[in-house]
């Protein structure tokens, strides 16, 4: 039992802390975009990627990893453009991971880019999609026209051939993420890509602000009377209560002479009314006492001896 008041103390820290952690100012983000929008390209190909940010005082910079280079920035590999980075042929070596970071930590999503030495590539979305949209996939040759029928395939199996070298995927679901890959008879195969679908959740707008208390009202709404510095006044109302109870409890583990020296106490003030009975009652039986003594010796030996 002794115990219980210390694991409330822990408990309401770890919320505390927890709670402190989480009401944070909400960090920059941004959204690495690759014009134009493909995972695949040809050999010499141009390309461009972007932060796209929210703040741009939050200081982005493009990364990437490849097979040769770690955490390399745009100047290394690339021409600055402001928050773009060009690359006006890109070759087999800059394959890789690409990503945006900012100066506080936070970094973006990541596009994973692949240049193939071959005649055939395949165009899909490098972003996530959205459950429920439509996804158009393309299967390219370098130099002839881009309307040759293909055979796509998701995770190795024939999805279905195309006359025309596209294919649409009508309101993707979860269902349709993997990878995918074309084929061009006489030409070659595409490398293969990984489509990403996302919930449709993701996409549902911002509920809307409430609406201002009517003219009679003097209290807040709810929603603003449960605010942060609520939680914390609220925690700490806790805190202090728990430790006061805790305060009260220290004189019972003491001892059983503590225990009974503050018993004795307590009940010093319920004896003193009744302390001018107990007096007049010890009195009294002081002077019966004294009365029988005198009556039991008053006979005397000379009177005993007449009789």
């Amino acid at each position: 039992m002794g115990k219980a008041p210390h694991l409330w103390l822990l408990l309401l820290m770890f919320l505390f802390c927890h709670t402190t952690n989480q009401v944070t100012i909400n960090s920059p983000t941004a959204r690495l975009t690759v014009s134009p929008s493909s995972s695949q390209f040809f050999k010499y190909d141009f390309v461009s990627l972007s932060c796209e940010e929210d703040d741009s005082s939050a200081g982005w910079t493009l990364r990437r990893n490849t097979s040769t280079h770690t955490r390399a920035e745009c100047e290394e590999w690339g021409k600055p453009a402001g928050s773009s980075c060009n690359i006006s042929a890109i070759i087999s070596l800059d394959s890789g991971v690409y990503w945006c970071e900012s100066r506080e930590g936070p970094i973006s999503n990541m596009v994973n880019l692949t240049v193939t030495g071959g005649s055939v590539i395949l165009q899909s979305p490098v972003l996530p999609v959205m459950e429920g949209d439509d996804v158009t996939l393309l299967c390219k040759t370098k130099t002839t026209p881009s309307n040759l029928p293909a055979a796509f395939y998701k995770d190795g199996s024939l999805i279905r051939k195309q006359p025309t070298g596209h294919m649409t995927i009508q309101h993707v679901s979860r269902s349709d993420e993997g990878l995918y890959k074309c084929d061009i008879s006489g030409h070659g195969e595409s490398n293969s890509s990984w489509i990403t679908v996302t919930g449709s959740s993701t996409s549902l707008p911002l509920p809307p602000p409430l609406p201002p208390p009517p003219p009679h009202q003097s209290s807040p709404p709810l929603s603003v009377m449960v605010s942060v510095p609520s939680i914390f006044g609220l925690l700490l109302l806790v805190l202090v209560v728990l430790v006061k109870r805790r305060v009260q409890r220290k004189p019972e583990d003491r001892g059983p002479a503590a225990a009974a020296t503050s018993s004795s106490v307590r009940r010093t003030s319920a004896d003193g009314r009744d302390g001018s009975i107990r007096r007049r009652d010890v009195s009294l039986e002081t002077t019966v006492i004294y009365s029988s003594l005198k009556l039991t010796h008053t006979p005397s030996p000379q009177l005993r001896f007449r009789k």
